[in-house]
């Protein structure tokens, strides 16, 4: 367990590099929350985006995630608590007022990027 990263993962560097290359700056595996004991991939705190690049198998992918052969009832359960503290996180920031976006790891850096700028541009000139 102490290998598995949980920051600057290759998907999360990928996409990083390609938001800072659109110009956009972020702070990385920050709270967007400062009571709220989690952290986003990125967060774009004046615009209140926060974005999350989630593996396949400790989120439960719904394409790639395999129930694990040893030990499943922990493994498994450990994963069903990552995904409904995913959703706790969507909906708590959701009401502070902040954009979630979560991508999969197995999707498109390109795409991924793109949709991050889009969301966070279209934000910034909405508020001006």
């Amino acid at each position: 367990m102490q290998a598995i990263r949980s920051r600057d993962t290759k998907p999360e560097r990928v996409i990083r590099q390609l938001v800072h290359a659109h110009g956009l700056r972020y702070r990385v595996a920050a709270r967007p929350l400062p009571g709220l004991r989690r952290t986003a991939d990125l967060v774009f705190r004046p615009v209140k985006v926060a974005v999350f690049v989630d593996g396949c198998y400790w989120h439960g992918c719904p394409e790639h995630y395999v129930p694990p052969k040893t030990n499943p009832g922990y493994w498994s359960g450990k994963v069903a608590g990552n995904v409904a503290r995913d959703q706790d996180t969507n909906t708590l920031l959701s009401e502070a007022g902040w954009t979630v976006l979560r991508f999969w790891e197995h999707e498109s850096p390109e795409a991924c990027a793109r949709e991050v700028f889009d969301t966070v541009t279209a934000i910034r000139t909405r508020t001006g």
